[in-house]
């Protein structure tokens, strides 16, 4: 019994030692030092001041460095943006049709194609209407050129008189620097880029019209589906009223055109003014813009009755002058109060800020966001204050 505490003692004492030099070991002592270094590493420093002056000076410069660079790239952009929510337009526009064939058990990408045939079945017709007239007056223009230029070489006729009047001979017969072959080359280079561009512009919106109006339902869920679940149901009624506004603004402003371009017709065929099929069409398509079309129309179509006689063309005047003020002051208000539920005063005002601000696509699409603003407006802040 008494040999125990001192075998304990032993093993202790051996323990120790071997413990010593496992920690004397190469290996070990390395790993221990790694782990020490680890510890030291995740340790956590100081608090990092975030009131610091130079913190919140370089926070906030590049904060206003992004904002200048995102400002710069979509103004770079502008254009494209322009013509993509046009076409959004468009397509919100027609998607009550769209819905009309839906209803008569017709699959959606037919009623789609419908659609857009239909749509680009009234473009062609006004493009076919205007290709003979256009190419007539250019035959009989390339015909008169050379008269005129003998006329105004030898300072007969009544344009070479009008030219020698007017000290315009040498530089409309092109014997100045500045000629007028000079001037026409280069209009002619300038209105072929214009036509370009406008082509691709036509094609641009007519083929993202299509994808905007066949995705229409998916664009919808997707967008639905960034609002919390508590707020779903009233976000998707309210767009769907929006949506709705917008459809009937384009088909009141469709009727309205269409009232105007009829109207034209029977005008220019009772008083004998060439192209009545044309010019209806021109002022069905100017009137679709807000405000300004109308009048641009309505100029164009005074300027045309020019070749009948100056009685004619003063009459013509008169009566868009006329027409404008019915169509401004009864038949646009109440169109479009029924359509979009928006007063006419509103419309008015909606229609002047939009043109300033986006030209003539903001006047076109302002009477249906002011509508939209409307309707939020309605549904969340004024029972707010009602209630508070």
């Amino acid at each position: 019994m008494a040999d125990r505490p001192a075998r304990q003692r032993e093993r202790t004492a051996t323990g120790l030692e071997e413990r010593t030099i496992t920690t004397e070991l190469p290996g070990r002592s390395g790993a221990s030092e790694e782990r020490a270094r680890q510890r030291t590493v995740r340790r956590l420093g100081q608090p990092f001041d975030r009131q610091n002056p130079f913190v919140v000076g370089f926070v906030a410069t590049m904060g206003v460095l992004l904002a200048l660079a995102l400002g710069a790239a979509i103004y770079s952009i502008r254009g494209t943006l322009v013509l993509v929510f046009l076409a959004l337009f468009i397509a919100v526009g027609l998607e009550p049709a769209v819905a009309f064939f839906t209803r008569h058990r017709v699959r959606r990408s037919l009623a789609v194609l419908i659609v857009v045939f239909i749509a680009i079945a009234v473009v062609a017709a006004f493009v076919y209407s205007a290709i003979s007239p256009i190419e007539r007056e250019i035959n009989e223009l390339t015909k008169q050129v050379p008269i005129w230029r003998k006329e105004i070489a030898s300072g007969k006729g009544s344009v070479g008189r009008l030219a020698r009047q007017l000290h315009l001979s040498d530089y409309l017969g092109g014997t100045s620097t500045g000629s007028l072959a000079e001037d026409l080359a280069s209009g002619a280079l300038g209105a072929g880029k214009l036509v370009l561009s406008a082509v691709s512009s036509f094609l641009i919106v007519t083929v993202l019209t299509v994808y905007f109006l066949a995705a229409l339902p998916a664009i919808k869920g997707f967008i639905s589906h960034l609002v919390p679940e508590s707020r779903r149901r009233r976000f998707v009624l309210m767009s769907d009223e929006v949506l709705a506004g917008v459809g009937g603004y384009l088909l009141g402003n469709l009727f309205t055109s269409l009232v105007a371009g009829l109207g034209t017709f029977l005008w220019a065929t009772v008083f004998g003014i060439p192209y009545p099929i044309l010019l209806g069409l021109l002022v069905a398509f100017f009137d679709l813009i807000p405000v300004v079309g109308s009048t641009i129309a309505g100029v164009i179509v005074s300027l045309v009755a020019l070749s009948v006689s100056l009685p004619v063309a003063a009459s013509t005047a008169a009566f868009y002058i006329a027409y404008r003020f019915v169509e401004d002051y009864l038949l646009v208000p109440r169109v479009m109060r029924h359509a979009v539920n928006v007063s006419p005063v509103l419309t008015v005002l909606a229609v002047v800020v939009g043109g300033a601000l986006l030209g003539i696509i903001g006047a076109l699409v302002a009477i249906p966001i002011a509508a939209g603003i409307k309707l939020i407006l309605e549904q969340t802040v004024f029972p707010r204050f009602d209630n508070s």
